[in-house]
């Protein structure tokens, strides 16, 4: 990459960091001059991420308070470059039935994932952000919530669940110079997605580099303005 480094004295804690998403927010935070901690779960994961001396990759499964704990103090444990960011990318995704043919059992698994990871994470690096002064925080939500389709309520509802929580966090926080926003993308442009809707035409799909950019603006003093935010995220390119 060729973008000019400007955060040499902060990190970024980034879950979901090996992902089709995350990976490339890594790779570009990481480019920007931050230091980049990332979780990861699967020893292939690590595949999607290049090496950099600003990169610190901690094997933890975020599912468990102790791994989210250690994740977090590793995060802030740099006294030259102070936890200020923290980018909730972890989620799933299942659509297909319509709410009397699905088990609960799916809806209480798309909570976990969207919604209580996010909370946790989020719940862990607060005091480290006030104690800093202040920070920002991003969340996954989905188009969806704002424009719903059939067979997804359970995905549906929790993407929904992280709105609400973004927007109570934005308030509760504010005096501690803490932003909270949520992304709302249609659908990302990454491997995944591409296996699974291989016959879309893939018109508004997000690419991951620009996903990347407008994370990296909401991450730094350039954001400053912005908390709160349900923010759509679609390509009209």
């Amino acid at each position: 990459m060729s973008e000019q480094s400007v955060n040499t004295s902060r990190t970024a804690l980034v879950t979901g960091g090996t992902g089709g998403l995350g990976s490339a927010v890594t790779a570009h935070l990481l480019d920007r001059g931050w230091r980049v901690v990332v979780p990861w779960l699967v020893e292939d994961e690590l595949t999607r991420v290049a090496e950099h001396p600003n990169l610190v990759l901690v094997q933890a499964d975020l599912s468990e308070q102790s791994a989210v704990d250690k994740t977090v103090n590793l995060a802030a444990s740099d006294d030259s470059a102070p936890l200020f960011g923290l980018a909730n990318l972890v989620g799933g995704f299942t659509a297909g039935h319509r709410v009397h043919e699905e088990p609960v059992e799916v809806l209480d698994a798309l909570l976990n994932l969207n919604v209580r990871t996010a909370y946790t994470m989020t719940q862990a690096a607060l005091p480290h952000l006030i104690r800093g002064g202040g920070g920002s925080v991003i969340c996954m939500s989905a188009a969806a919530t704002r424009r719903p389709f059939a067979g997804a309520a359970s995905y549906i509802a929790s993407k929904a669940a992280v709105v609400s929580l973004v927007e109570t966090l934005a308030l509760e926080y504010i005096d501690d110079h803490i932003r909270v926003n949520a992304l709302l993308p249609f659908v990302i442009d990454t491997p995944g997605n591409r296996a699974a809707m291989a016959d879309s035409s893939r018109k508004g799909w997000a690419k991951p580099d620009k996903v990347a950019r407008l994370i990296d603006f909401l991450l730094s003093d350039a954001g400053a303005a912005v908390t709160g935010g349900s923010i759509p995220v679609t390509d009209v390119d």
